[in-house]
């Protein structure tokens, strides 16, 4: 008799920021998780901070899901180990500020590899067994998915990618009883800005979240099935603006934003 896998919740750029908090949400709301990134270390400490709580403790796999067989090993790794995916949370990604044709092309290509190859694949790769759970995906998307980002152009066409994919993708799937839904937060106080060269300070407090309340309002959309959760009224806003203002006048608004960053 073959053995019942037990279902988990995979959540990648778990390490850190949003990731971090999502993993804290899932294991609070009773799922099973496992916490998958480069960094060992931060997610054994995750691991035991959730275990301390009195929940399951993690399973930790150190991976890149950047690499091309990144979806195929986490399957096998998740096999050996009993279990299959009845929630996938693509939450690992990177952005990179300055212009496109000033950046390092190659960090640039790595961008896309990681925040769409990666998230695309990771997203198809376990659909039979999240219909069998009747779980989920949820894609960590931005409102820049909203605009054209003159100053990090790259960063903010992976984000409009993710939503069209993820909007589509829940459409398609949503008679098989998988949810799918694109989390767009605005600005949050996590590392990714450090790594994308952005100080900490340049953006309006009306906008920020912290990184609990978003991993909060993403695992209550992504239950109730919702295609879209933007945390915060005024960020809800810019999304509306950046979905009617006219294309010019908003290429020049967020260029003159991004550069006012540089000063």
């Amino acid at each position: 008799m073959t053995q019942e896998k037990r279902p988990v919740t995979v959540i990648t750029g778990a390490s850190a920021g949003i990731g971090t908090a999502l993993a804290h949400e899932f294991a609070g709301n009773g799922h099973e998780v496992v916490l998958v990134a480069r960094r060992e270390q931060p997610l054994n400490a995750l691991a035991d901070a959730i275990a301390a709580t009195g929940g399951t403790r993690p399973t930790v796999l150190r991976m890149d899901v950047a690499r091309i067989d990144a979806a195929r090993d986490l399957g096998e790794a998740l096999a050996r180990r009993g279990l299959e995916p009845d929630n996938v949370v693509n939450n690992a990604g990177f952005g990179l500020f300055g212009a496109a044709d000033k950046l390092d092309r190659a960090a640039q290509v790595a961008m896309i590899d990681l925040n769409v190859r990666a998230l695309t694949d990771l997203s198809l790769a376990f659909i039979d067994s999240l219909e069998r759970r009747k779980g989920g995906i949820l894609n960590v998307a931005s409102i820049a998915a909203f605009m054209p980002g003159p100053g990090m152009a790259v960063y903010y066409a992976t984000k409009a990618y993710v939503l069209s994919f993820s909007e589509a993708l829940h459409q398609e799937l949503k008679s098989r009883g998988v949810r799918v839904t694109a989390l767009c937060p605005g600005p949050v106080a996590t590392e990714f800005q450090a790594r994308a060269g952005i100080s900490g300070d340049v953006f309006p407090s009306l906008l920020m979240r912290t990184a609990g309340r978003v991993a909060k309002e993403g695992y209550t959309g992504l239950k109730e099935g919702r295609r879209l959760v933007v945390p915060g009224t005024a960020n809800k806003l810019v999304t509306q603006w950046g979905r009617f203002a006219p294309r010019g006048l908003l290429l020049k608004m967020v260029e003159r934003r991004q550069k006012a960053r540089e000063s």
